[in-house]
């Protein structure tokens, strides 16, 4: 009986292993989730903060996120002016639209979607994107190794020297994710017409590196 009451005991010890070994997670997860609920209540307090009007909170946001969001508008809007110009809308959308944040997704990215929307709304003032040309009969060689390469690289400095058809097109779809479908509902174009744009976008790109490439070998 004490034999088979200490083999019952290894058993269940083992069984008792196996068991917590499927359900104990490692430690760098539980150390995330820690971090994540930090974040979180962080997250929680601010926003009730922006909605009771907490000039504080407003600071505190703006000093945090500014730079961010700063860089955002700049990928859109080429002069340094003017893109300081949409981050205080953005800002003002922020803190005015607080109430619309359902939680549904991140605080972060709900707010650079203003940055974004803001964006176009100036372009769009600005710009005839109905003006801009298809090129859906125009053969363009375009290697898919090159195009990768280039999404990999960093041309952020490069987006500048876009005209504002190409970069807007390429910052929707590369950066932000837009399918073309979103893109010329937005834009209020058509849907060969943002692919042509992407096209002769990365196409200009890939020329601009070259020529900074063989500058630098120069």
């Amino acid at each position: 009986m004490i034999i088979n009451s200490a083999k019952d005991k290894v058993l269940r010890l083992n069984s008792f292993k196996s068991e917590l070994a499927i359900h104990q997670k490692p430690f760098y997860l539980h150390l995330s989730e820690g971090i994540g609920k930090v974040i979180s209540l962080i997250e929680d307090k601010v926003i009730q903060g922006l909605k009771k009007e907490d000039r504080k909170i407003q600071q505190w946001l703006y000093n945090k996120y500014a730079p961010i969001l700063l860089g955002i508008c700049r990928r859109y809007v080429k002069v340094t002016e003017d893109a300081e110009d949409v981050l205080i809308d953005t800002f003002y959308k922020i803190f005015t639209n607080i109430h619309q944040f359902k939680g549904n997704g991140s605080f972060e990215g709900w707010m650079k979607r203003i940055a974004v929307n803001e964006s176009l709304m100036l372009l769009r003032k600005n710009h005839n994107f109905k003006l801009t040309v298809e090129i859906s009969n125009i053969e363009i060689s375009t290697k898919s190794a090159a195009i990768d390469n280039l999404q990999e690289r960093d041309v952020m400095a490069l987006l500048e020297k876009l005209p504002t058809g190409y970069r807007t097109i390429f910052n929707m779809y590369v950066v932000e994710g837009y399918k073309h479908r979103e893109i010329a509902e937005i834009l209020e174009i058509s849907i060969n017409t943002s692919k042509s744009q992407l096209i002769l976008a990365k196409k200009k790109l890939r020329a601009l590196l070259t020529d900074q490439e063989l500058g630098d070998v120069g």
